[in-house]
């Protein structure tokens, strides 16, 4: 990927003096990152172009934004994400959709961030705690939570780990979530079902 980013800092950096041929082979360059990008976090492929398209056209309003400095990637993942959540605000307010409301942006990840976190800050408190209360879920919640929450796959990828269906983990995920609220709110960690 670091030549891929040199690459296309060096077509930005042209791009941003005004070289018309560079910012297009930018724009064709990055276009099948996008499309994996887009791919993995967004699993309605229905909407997937429209969202590349829209990562396109936010890289090209900031594209004066951009530090030649710095490396490219990590500036279009920001777009890219930014959109991706716009997109999913949008995707949860829309009522025809009877698992739209499932909130993807909620983690309970042990990644760097998360432990990072301060301790007292977490409404989820000791991680060791809520490791025990995942262990409490039912075994369809306890799987979609660890695969989408823990493990951070795409609820595509978590489909395809599981064999359950997209719309099922989503459902899973969302009842595992509200049910570990409850949980921890109530500090009952000693129920175990299966």
């Amino acid at each position: 990927m670091a030549e891929f980013n040199d690459e296309w800092r060096d077509l930005m950096r042209r791009a941003q003096n005004g070289d018309r041929a560079a910012y297009g082979q930018l724009l064709e360059g990055v276009l099948p990152w996008l499309r994996r990008y887009v791919g993995r976090r967004w699993s309605r492929p229905d909407g997937q172009e429209d969202l590349v398209q829209e990562i396109l056209i936010s890289l090209h309003r900031a594209r004066r934004t951009y530090d030649p400095a710095r490396p490219f990637e990590p500036w279009l993942a920001a777009i890219a994400r930014h959109r991706l959540l716009d997109a999913g605000r949008r995707h949860r307010r829309d009522p025809t959709d009877p698992v739209a409301e499932v909130p993807e942006t909620e983690t309970f990840s042990i990644s760097q961030a998360n432990r990072e976190a301060r301790e007292e800050d977490s409404p989820y408190g000791d991680p060791g705690k809520l490791r025990q209360v995942i262990a409490t879920l039912p075994r369809r919640q306890r799987q979609a939570i660890e695969l989408v929450k823990i493990r951070e796959m795409t609820f595509a990828e978590a489909s395809r780990a599981s064999g359950v269906s997209i719309s099922a983990l989503k459902v899973a995920v969302h009842r595992g979530i509200k049910t570990l609220r409850l949980r921890l709110s109530a500090g009952d960690v000693s129920e175990r079902e299966q």
